[in-house]
């Protein structure tokens, strides 16, 4: 009986907090938390698959601490690898136009934000945010629905995308199933050539 009081007692006082954030952030005292969960490929649409997996892999490549962010050094070393390096300070303000939760440092979602902005037009002719953009070799030049001219256009480029991200997945698929089919091949004559010899 005790036991069960002081459960309903945290329980109770959890559920207060709770109340009470929500309350705050319902008159703007309090921001409400990001959610943890991040899909690319909701989130920039105007990407492709192919697109956002090539900025994946340049991002874990830069990413050589491992941590699932690029920090000041490492975004050093990929402004040097790119053929364009930048001053301290330039790598700071790099971060700091779009470090959203500002930490001073690159979340895979913000390294994204480069190529959104890049494509949107909405960073500066001299930002080295803009300069990553051109010299990384994913082409962001496709703006997406955003350019459509009224509605229709839209409804019919959203269409499109939806059956041509489909159709992206499909070739990956099929590519996936064709290498499986490749490496059974090359088991199976390694298999043969073994029994010839063991014979």
């Amino acid at each position: 009986e005790e036991e069960r009081s002081c459960l309903t007692a945290s329980a109770g006082a959890e559920l207060s907090a709770k109340l009470a954030r929500r309350h705050d952030i319902n008159e703007g005292a309090a921001q409400p938390r990001l959610a943890a969960v991040f899909n690319p490929y909701t989130e920039f649409k105007e990407f492709s698959r192919r697109q956002i997996k090539d900025m994946e892999r340049m991002f874990r490549l830069y990413d050589s601490g491992r941590d699932g962010y690029i920090d000041l050094m490492e975004l050093k070393l990929m402004m040097e690898k790119l053929g364009a390096p930048q001053t301290h300070l330039g790598l700071k303000n790099m971060i700091k136009e779009v470090d959203e939760d500002f930490d001073g440092k690159l979340s895979f979602r913000e390294f994204l934000l480069i190529f959104h902005k890049a494509a949107a037009g909405e960073l500066e002719e001299d930002s080295g945010l803009l300069t990553l953009a051109k010299l990384s070799e994913i082409d962001v030049s496709i703006e997406g629905v955003k350019g459509a001219k009224n509605f229709f256009e839209a409804k019919v480029q959203a269409l499109s995308s939806a059956s041509k991200f489909e159709a992206e997945i499909r070739a990956e698929q099929d590519e996936r199933k064709r290498e499986e089919e490749e490496r059974k091949h090359r088991r199976a004559a390694f298999r043969e050539l073994k029994s010839a010899f063991t014979q």
